[in-house]
């Protein structure tokens, strides 16, 4: 499951699930994959060679409701806790309650760490991306306008 809306929770979602059967958007079918970020919440990480952590929180932007970051709680392994971006995530096993992401454990583990005390600044995202080696979301909404 992939793209930007994946994590959403939608408040206009049908909640009857009878009505899943027959309910269409504009000629297609209605995604029952959603989940709410409740539902991801506690998933354990699975990187590339191993257990992480597991998802604690979100960073969600006020503006798009876009899921920025998934906040990791690593503290099994080493104290300091790590932004995940949604786009770095592989797949999510639902009934494995786990989430996978493309990276291994030591380049989560070299991240940029961070706290929960304020919210990451745009110089902390670009540290954290250029860390990824992955381009900044920000990119593409600048070129977008």
């Amino acid at each position: 499951m992939g793209g930007p809306y994946a994590w959403g929770d939608y408040p206009s979602i049908v909640r009857d699930r009878e009505k899943w059967k027959t309910f269409t958007q504009g000629n297609k079918p209605w995604e029952r994959r959603l989940r709410s970020t409740y539902g991801v919440s506690g998933h354990h990480i699975q990187a590339l060679d191993g257990e992480i952590g597991h998802v604690q929180d979100f960073i969600i932007d006020d503006e798009t409701w876009a899921i920025r970051y998934l906040i990791v709680d690593t503290h099994n392994w080493w104290p300091e806790k790590v932004l995940l971006s949604p786009q770095w995530i592989e797949r999510v096993s639902w009934g494995e309650r786990k989430v996978f992401a493309n990276l291994s454990r030591e380049t989560i583990k070299q991240s940029p760490a961070y706290t929960e005390d304020c919210l990451p600044t745009r110089d902390y995202e670009i540290e954290l991306h250029q860390h990824y080696q992955r381009q900044g979301y920000w990119i593409n909404e600048v070129a977008a306008v």
